[in-house]
């Protein structure tokens, strides 16, 4: 869908969207940044998340854009993993958060000077990447993602790299096969079809259900990253194209 072809409800929807998205953000990331001293991880990632769950509710009720889980039972109930995920929306980067609880999400460290919703975000210890760096990048991706891969938070990672529209692939890094490899903890394939409903940079969304599928754990004792790669990649296509991306 392009802005274009939205039509006049769809404009006032969002409207709407953002009349309640802003403020609130403004608020909570204003009082995440007062009590986050007194908090420490595992209670900061619940307080500074709690306005996703919010983000996901008003979509629904002003866009009427909702979420459907399958394979759900996949995520790991213990235990640190990767979580990588297809990267075509904004809506993924708002959803994983009240899904993966709690996680360490590896992103472009510009995010973090966004007011507000940034200086928030900062709070959650994310691996901030500068993308102009690609080797320190990945030096800094396996550094810091063992680390908290240690302390039993899941990572989340956006293979591709950057949003990919609808209609194409893009190419998967194998910073994930090679972080999970390191650390010694499996790869969890997520895939989502937010694309359709909420374009990259979208003001307006279309109504309807965005689904989301969750493969099975892809394991990496005794295996070679091009393995494990391998696999992340042919569960994340399949699905791809199952969902009608590509």
């Amino acid at each position: 869908m392009s802005e274009k072809s939205a039509s006049p409800v769809q404009y006032v929807r969002a409207f709407f969207y953002y009349l309640g998205f802003y403020p609130l953000t403004i608020i909570h990331s204003s009082l995440s940044l007062i009590i986050s001293p007194v908090l420490n991880f595992q209670q900061r990632f619940k307080f500074i998340t709690l306005i996703n769950f919010f983000y996901i509710f008003w979509l629904r009720v002003c866009c009427g854009l909702g979420v459907n889980v399958t394979g759900r039972e996949h995520l790991p109930k213990t235990g640190a993993y990767v979580a990588v995920a297809n990267h075509s929306s904004e809506w993924e980067t708002l959803f994983l958060q009240t899904f993966v609880r709690p996680q360490c999400a590896v992103l472009k460290k510009e995010l973090l000077s966004i007011p507000f919703f940034g200086w928030a975000l900062g709070l959650l210890n994310p691996i901030a990447i500068d993308r102009s760096q690609r080797r320190g990048a990945l030096k800094q991706l396996l550094t810091e993602g063992k680390s908290r891969l240690e302390e039993g938070i899941p990572v989340v990672i956006f293979p591709q790299g950057t949003r990919v529209p609808v209609g194409k692939m893009g190419k998967f890094n194998k910073g994930g096969a090679m972080l999970a490899l390191s650390a010694g903890v499996p790869i969890v394939p997520i895939i989502h079809n937010a694309g359709i409903y909420w374009p990259g940079k979208s003001f307006t969304k279309k109504t309807g259900t965005v689904q989301v599928h969750v493969g099975e754990p892809i394991p990496v004792e005794g295996r070679t990253v091009d393995e494990i790669h391998a696999d992340m990649v042919a569960w994340l296509e399949k699905h791809m194209k199952e969902l009608g991306l590509v």
